[in-house]
């Protein structure tokens, strides 16, 4: 992945989990990629988010860091399940310390670790924000038991990770054919004639 592009992603996945997570005792937000730890694998991005701990937490005592990770979980399951869906996380994992990479996050400093794994090319809400720099705009919509088996099978079929990336999949679709394009230059039209009144 391109350095700007990466940079963007950083600060993208920092936005989304600050959002969803608004109010949360949150100490770091990381995005690490290929290379930068033994564990993460092409196409891979492993997201880290360290929980704070209380100011003067012994970082090596495990029953504050416990107690923590414990708090933040329960006050915040339910968000961070939107979370995992919003980036399409393939794997996630927790710990009271960073002991999957200690040589390039050590865990003295920090407070336990949540750790999110993407498949780039599934995390679209993080990289690009679902084409350049527009903002994602959450849309709730209630679909028939037909619809949902339409999402189900592009997600059985590995071509989307969760529902909500079958719905901007299938959109992507709409618009690239020919006749959207007409569809919209007449919608123009309609509004400029529309402005005239």
């Amino acid at each position: 992945m391109e350095q700007a592009e990466f940079a963007r992603a950083r600060q993208n996945f920092e936005d989304e989990v600050r959002t969803r997570l608004g109010g949360a005792m949150i100490d770091t937000v990381e995005l690490l990629q290929y290379g930068d730890a033994p564990a993460i694998e092409p196409g891979e991005l492993l997201g880290k988010i360290f929980i704070a701990l209380p100011a003067g937490t012994d970082t090596a005592d495990m029953t504050p860091r416990r107690e923590a990770f414990v708090a933040f979980n329960n006050a915040h399951s339910e968000a961070l399940a939107e979370l995992r869906e919003a980036l399409g996380v393939t794997s996630f994992g927790a710990g009271l310390e960073d002991v999957v990479f200690p040589d390039t996050t050590p865990a003295s400093p920090r407070g336990p670790v949540l750790n999110l794994k993407m498949q780039e090319g599934r995390a679209q809400a993080l990289l690009g924000r679902l084409g350049g720099d527009q903002p994602v705009t959450p849309v709730m919509a209630r679909l028939g038991r037909e619809d949902l088996q339409t999402l189900d099978t592009l997600i059985a079929a590995g071509i989307a990770s969760s529902r909500a990336e079958a719905v901007r999949w299938a959109l992507a679709r709409i618009r690239e054919r020919p006749a959207f394009e007409q569809l919209r230059a007449r919608s123009r039209e309609i509004e400029a004639l529309k402005s005239q009144f």
